[in-house]
């Protein structure tokens, strides 16, 4: 016997409150790196309602332990808030982890233009996997070639391995001189 699944009947009301609620959190900004939006780094992960209407709102951390979790979690409320969207509910997942393969484009090029070199590309999906302790590059045999974000040089030099937050190393120019931040891919 062949079974068809018919498609669900749109809940247009519902499916209004998703949008107007992806809308009103699309300018909520990371509280770390204000230039880039929680959902242009990928933290935003996913939003719905229920058919009660209450909106749920999916968030993964950066990392474990991530401490601007708690004022990320303050900002959605008060932009749900503000759109006139409650009732509405929080919900945080750990996996898959948070990667830096989620971050726009365009999130990249206004963290560039900022000043923080942006991280290259994990090339592998966010699932579980072993965990390494080292850069990609150093596994692979090769050095880590980091853009200084000024003057787009490749002639940099790490200096710390933690900057102004643990998801950030702190890098050196070696032509312009100048020190930045480095957005470390994982």
């Amino acid at each position: 016997m062949n079974v068809t699944t018919l498609p669900r009947p749109a809940n247009t009301a519902a499916d209004a409150r998703v949008a107007q609620a992806w809308a009103a959190l699309e300018a909520v900004p990371d509280p770390e790196i204000p230039v880039v939006s929680i959902r242009d780094l990928g933290i935003l992960r996913g939003i719905s309602a229920d058919a009660d209407g209450t909106l749920e709102v999916t968030i993964t951390p950066t990392y474990s332990g991530c401490p601007a979790m708690s004022q990320i979690a303050e900002d959605i409320g008060h932009a749900l808030d503000a759109a006139g969207l409650a009732p509405w509910r929080l919900r945080t997942v750990l996996a898959p982890a948070w990667t830096t393969d989620w971050i726009t484009p365009a999130a990249r090029e206004r963290l560039r233009e900022f000043g923080i070199a942006p991280p290259g590309q994990c090339g592998a999906p966010a699932t579980a996997r072993p965990l390494h302790f080292v850069p990609r590059a150093a596994r692979a045999g090769a050095p880590d070639r980091v853009a200084c974000p000024r003057c787009g040089s490749v002639h940099t030099q790490e200096i710390s391995r933690f900057a102004s937050t643990a998801c950030k190393a702190l890098y050196r120019c070696l032509d312009c001189r100048e020190p930045f931040d480095y957005f470390k891919p994982y």
